[in-house]
């Protein structure tokens, strides 16, 4: 790979403040409960810091392919700077379906797939959907925070089983999920390869999962945003390989990830026949529509990215090895390797307080990590690094975090 792709982010955004707002007691009770984002409090936090380098966020630090950009900007001149209809143009759908018969995955017709303006607008829809206030929602943890915030948006209960370290790799209990999976529970929502850990979920595992969900009616929300990034090779199994059009399973995905566009904004969802209309409709009071020439860039990366896809993949690969290897050689880390994503998920023995590690790290090492406790009570103690950045950027926030713990500890 042509490491001349790769930039370094720009900071962004201001400095956090805690301050309450003297509105908040209007806000409903679900909203005032919202927490900042730490990894947001930990980026914005290095505003102003010089050379920092920053791995806090999930996105690589390779910018859009051209191909992909050349689209947008072809689509731009033809004057594609229109509303779009609210379930997205019709030729995006088409291939979207097209994409995911090329998987391997069972074929879906197009009324079920619905375009989005990202995979975190695809989670609000299904949420906002299907979701009432008092519902109980299952989410395994740690995982991304958004995964229970958005939920929580529409004043369910949030809970869930706790993954756990297996001969060095995570794992989903998948007892411990079914007992949770009560006729009580509305929706449980499973990110694989997830977010921080790479865990993943076996086809076998999810057969188990569907039957039972179908045996209580209970809605299966699954977030594959990282299902092309996986280090075995080929994609990671969906539920959308073993549902019915009639099945309670909706699945997200994102253009985010696998393509380097995380500032495009583009996702979609492959929902039950029926409900596509239904959502569309949502759509016109929630975002209206994706803008059309990001969706004309979309297109373009579905059918001409498969050699960029498996590039990243490769990459990300070797990053993560390399992390695995060298941070797991410093004494009091552990370094599981992931079996899919761009996350180094590590825990740093004697850590009581990932967060003030975190902020830390930014000040005194010029590294930023994202804290374990922003994935969770079941984080803390560990930190996130996102690998997903040129190998130079790599070996020097090893060596700076190899420095810093030597010299100062983890607390």
């Amino acid at each position: 790979m042509d490491r001349t792709q790769f930039r370094s982010p720009r900071l962004t955004g201001s400095p956090s403040t805690t301050r309450p707002s003297i509105f908040l007691p209007e806000a409903r009770p679900g909203i005032q409960a919202i927490e900042e984002s730490l990894i947001r409090v930990i980026a914005q936090s290095a505003v102003g810091v010089e050379d920092v380098i920053g791995l806090w966020y999930g996105e690589p630090d390779a910018v859009t392919p051209a191909f992909i950009t050349h689209a947008a900007k072809v689509a731009l001149d033809r004057g594609e700077t229109f509303y779009t209809a609210n379930d997205g143009i019709p030729p995006l759908r088409a291939a979207i379906a097209e994409y995911q018969t090329r998987l391997g995955r069972a074929s879906v017709t197009v009324d079920r797939i619905v375009v989005t303006s990202s995979g975190t607008h695809a989670l609000n829809m299904a949420c906002l959907a299907l979701l009432s206030p008092g519902d109980r929602v299952v989410v395994p943890r740690p995982c991304w925070p958004n995964l229970v915030g958005i939920p929580s948006l529409s004043g369910t209960q949030v809970t869930g089983p706790s993954l756990r370290l297996v001969d060095g790799l995570w794992r989903l209990d998948l007892q411990e999920l079914l007992a949770a999976l009560t006729p009580q529970t509305r929706m449980v929502i499973l990110n694989a390869p997830g977010n921080p850990t790479g865990w993943m979920l076996s086809r076998a595992e999810q057969e188990v999962i569907l039957a039972h969900c179908r045996q209580h009616g209970i809605w299966i929300l699954a977030d594959d945003v990282y299902d092309r990034l996986v280090f075995s090779g080929g994609v990671a199994p969906s539920f959308l390989d073993l549902a019915t059009p009639q099945d309670r399973v909706i699945a997200v995905n994102s253009f985010s990830k696998s393509w380097a566009m995380t500032g495009w904004r583009l996702g979609w969802l492959t929902v039950p026949h029926g409900l596509g209309p239904v959502l569309a409709s949502m759509n016109e009071f929630v975002m209206s529509c994706a803008p059309g020439f990001v969706q004309e860039a979309g297109i373009v990366a579905l059918r001409d990215g498969e050699p960029f896809v498996q590039g990243i993949v490769g990459h990300y690969r070797e990053a993560r090895d390399y992390v695995a290897d060298r941070l797991g050689a410093v004494p009091g880390l552990s370094v599981p390797r992931a079996e899919g994503g761009m996350y180094a998920f590590f825990r740093v023995e004697g850590c009581r307080d990932s967060l003030t590690l975190a902020r830390n790290l930014v000040h005194r090492a010029g590294v930023g990590l994202a804290p374990g406790r922003a994935f969770g009570r079941e984080g803390e103690g560990y930190m996130r690094l996102c690998f997903a950045v040129g190998r130079e950027r790599l070996e020097q926030a090893c060596a700076r975090i190899e420095t810093y713990l030597a010299t100062h500890g983890p607390n």
